[in-house]
């Protein structure tokens, strides 16, 4: 039976590793190191980077391979948390159980932390030793799948329509294709990174593809539901902050039971588009289910 607690763990130590070590490679900038690896290393989920690890096995690739790749969309995605924290945008004091890093350090600081972390990035992706060209083309491909998703047509536009939707009532279909954007684009870019690196084929891809929708979606319901009746303690964060900020959630469009129903429909959606997948997609499926079953 597959055990993806030890799974997790396993990817999880790997991609901490190869961070520290990109963090002490890096030349010494004292205060602005610190904040890059307060944020970076406070112990997140590291969902993306290990769904970039699994889609490559998925692939029948060696997810070794594509280890720049995760920690490069961990940076990003750290790099989105640090400026979404800030007093310009969501306001937030605490951040997986510590101090946001413009409350630990201050504002400036943070966007700098955030700004240094995303440059990191795609230093990160261009400096492989790329000795064949097939290999330098699957390279440019994953930069161009994670920097499209980051930006204004991805996560950015999804981060600008959260801010611009506070006070207004959405219907589902404006609620979805924000969220697709603000939390999906960065979870499909990891997924179809790591089917890249790992060799499958496009029509292989396009499943994936649709896998990752499903979940990046389910992913933001899941989140919705745990700032109604989550618990701060184990999230590291404070619960009912959308509501006081007015924001429209799947609770507060569809109900919390049928928020629920929705999240795990999406769950199955996700599995269906793997049907075709043999074992080694097995950490993918379980994953899925993962996602709407965490409870931070």
């Amino acid at each position: 039976m597959f055990d993806l607690n030890a799974y997790l763990d396993d990817h999880r130590k790997r991609i901490n590793h190869a961070l520290e070590s990109l963090l002490k490679t890096s030349e010494k900038a004292d205060r602005i190191l610190e904040a890059m690896t307060y944020s970076l290393m406070a112990g997140g989920k590291r969902i993306r980077p290990v769904l970039c690890l699994a889609a490559t096995e998925a692939a029948g690739g060696d997810p070794e391979d594509a280890v720049p790749a995760a920690c490069a969309l961990e940076m990003i995605h750290t790099y989105s948390l640090i400026h979404d924290d800030l007093p310009a945008m969501d306001d937030d004091a605490m951040r997986r159980g510590k101090p946001t890093c413009h409350m630990a350090f201050d504002e400036a600081t943070a966007i700098l932390a955030g700004d240094a972390l995303l440059t990191l990035a795609f230093q990160t992706l261009s400096s492989i030793e790329l000795g064949k060209v097939e290999q330098a083309a699957k390279w440019l491909r994953v930069i161009q799948l994670i920097s499209y998703a980051a930006g204004y047509c991805g996560m950015i536009q999804g981060q600008m329509l959260d801010m611009a939707s506070e006070g207004k009532q959405l219907i589902l279909a404006e609620l979805k294709f924000m969220h697709r954007l603000k939390t999906g684009a960065l979870i499909e870019a990891s997924l179809s990174s790591g089917a890249v690196l790992g060799g499958l084929n496009s029509t292989r891809i396009s499943m994936l593809e649709s896998y990752a929708q499903n979940i990046g979606l389910a992913f933001q319901v899941t989140d919705d539901i745990l700032n109604v009746e989550g618990d701060p303690e184990i999230m590291g964060k404070a619960v009912g902050t959308d509501k006081l900020r007015n924001k429209t959630t799947y609770p507060s469009l569809l109900g919390l039971k049928e928020s629920k129903d929705f999240a795990s429909q999406l769950v199955e959606n996700a599995l269906q588009a793997l049907e075709s997948l043999d074992q080694k997609a097995e950490p993918l499926r379980a994953i899925a289910k993962y996602i709407i079953e965490r409870k931070k």
